[in-house]
């Protein structure tokens, strides 16, 4: 069965308790907050007081992905509004073992998400310290792109060199992820995967959930 984290992105944000609310009813495993500052990206979501907001009115673990620069500033204030996983950026910060051991020093996971053309290599030395690995599918920032199909080799290097370790690491991934290529996804090694639009734009939230989490 699937792991599905829904991006909030593609939610009617109008209406999000409710939107939330029935991706629970359809078993979703997270929800995955795209945080992005417009400077690291070329677009701004929202930050802390959404998210603790957002608190409020769900019990569902929340997959913060910080597409923001510098991240290590703000890693308290993510953690304090409610946050279970915190995935940065490679790029995004100098000292990327010790943001890492920043955010598992507050008792939560701790992940590194890599853009499509960042290679797995900037990442082989901090593999024992992180508990999720990001593989961007899309270039950061926007929802709705097309899944890069040559990111699946990479989820299935990946896969190999976790496996070969014997690490205990989630590889989740992010863009273009639809009901009809999820399938395929999984079979390269991954294990939990981010929908926007494909479960937010659906006519039955609740229902296309399920779908995901029967694959």
């Amino acid at each position: 069965m699937a792991k599905i984290a829904p991006s909030l992105l593609s939610a009617d944000f109008a209406n999000l308790k409710e939107e939330i609310k029935k991706i629970e009813n359809g078993g979703a495993d997270y929800l995955h907050l795209d945080v992005m500052d417009g400077i690291y990206v070329p677009n701004i979501t929202f930050g802390p007081p959404v998210i603790k907001r957002l608190r409020k009115v769900t019990e569902i673990p929340f997959d913060v992905h910080l597409m923001i620069d510098k991240p290590e500033r703000y890693i308290k204030n993510f953690v304090d509004a409610g946050a279970d996983i915190i995935t940065v950026h490679e790029e995004a910060t100098i000292h990327l073992h010790r943001t890492i051991q920043e955010i598992k020093s507050y008792g939560i996971m701790a992940g590194v998400s890599l853009n499509p053309s960042t290679p797995l290599e900037n990442i082989e030395y901090i593999l024992g310290d992180v508990d999720l690995i990001l593989i961007m599918t899309v270039n950061p920032g926007f929802g709705g792109q097309s899944f890069i199909e040559s990111m699946k080799d990479k989820i299935r290097r990946l896969r190999k060199i976790i496996d070969e370790r014997n690490l205990d690491i989630i590889i989740e991934v992010d863009g273009g992820v639809k009901l009809n290529n999820a399938k395929e996804i999984l079979n390269c090694g991954a294990e939990l995967l981010v929908v926007g639009s494909d479960i937010f734009g659906a006519e039955d939230i609740e229902h296309r959930t399920k779908e995901f989490k029967m694959l």
